[in-house]
């Protein structure tokens, strides 16, 4: 069935799902409208325009004392000292000028057939990779919290999962699959010393949720024909 959005034939070949292709065409559509975009314009300025959009659309409010609280009291497993993880990744590196939909379609993709097929991750880390771990079958070796970059360690340490993990973590260098292979405990830190870390953990969730709505009111006011979306499709950011 052919997908469109407010009648703009949507091609979904490259994309993971029909429902990520609709999104990146409604963002797309919302930065031609503000002036930000040229209809005809390339993939890479199609990328940046829709970061803005929901840079300048989306606002999300900081979090307060109380609320700081008590998220800690129900996530304090997060905030501990001395814990170890032990994982792999794969890294679709973004270089300046890469069709950034395109290299994160291609790395969703990827985690797919892993979720089916785990067995092939260290070959893929091999032959796919941009880091040069792939040579080593995208092995980190153990991992401490403050030795990579913030989006990194929160999907390591701030989840109790291991294997791979479900999303595609996105951090300055790209796209990264991601698997744990193990976890070492440490000790739970007091809020006090946290503060900072409970505040930014709360406004990334709240950064979620405010994307996922304003996607759901750009799709309330579009005409979507041949896909359905709701509030589980994440904005298609980078």
């Amino acid at each position: 069935m052919t997908i469109a959005v407010n009648g703009v034939a949507v091609a979904d070949q490259d994309w993971p799902t029909p429902q990520m292709a609709a999104v990146h065409e409604l963002l797309r559509q919302r930065a031609v409208m503000l002036g930000w975009l040229d209809d005809r314009a390339e993939p890479a300025a199609i990328g940046e325009a829709i970061e803005r959009v929901l840079t300048e659309e989306v606002r999300v409010p900081d979090a307060d004392e109380t609320a700081c609280q008590r998220y800690y009291a129900q996530h304090m497993q997060r905030y501990q000292t001395g814990e170890l993880v032990a994982a792999r990744h794969i890294l679709f590196q973004i270089t300046p000028g890469a069709p950034l939909a395109a290299v994160r379609a291609m790395a969703e993709a990827m985690l797919a057939e892993l979720h089916t097929q785990p067995a092939l991750f260290a070959e893929r880390a091999r032959s796919h990779s941009n880091c040069p771990s792939g040579e080593l079958g995208g092995q980190l070796g153990q991992l401490q919290r403050s030795a990579m970059v913030p989006e990194f360690e929160q999907m390591l340490f701030g989840t109790a999962v291991t294997g791979l993990l479900p999303q595609l973590v996105k951090t300055r260098f790209g796209f990264h699959i991601v698997a744990v292979d193990q976890r070492v405990p440490g000790e739970i830190l007091p809020f006090e010393h946290v503060r900072e870390r409970v505040a930014e953990d709360l406004r990334r969730e709240a950064e979620a949720r405010a994307l996922s709505q304003y996607v759901r009111v750009l799709a309330g006011q579009a005409q979507l024909q041949g896909v359905e979306l709701d509030g589980a499709v994440s904005p298609l950011v980078q």
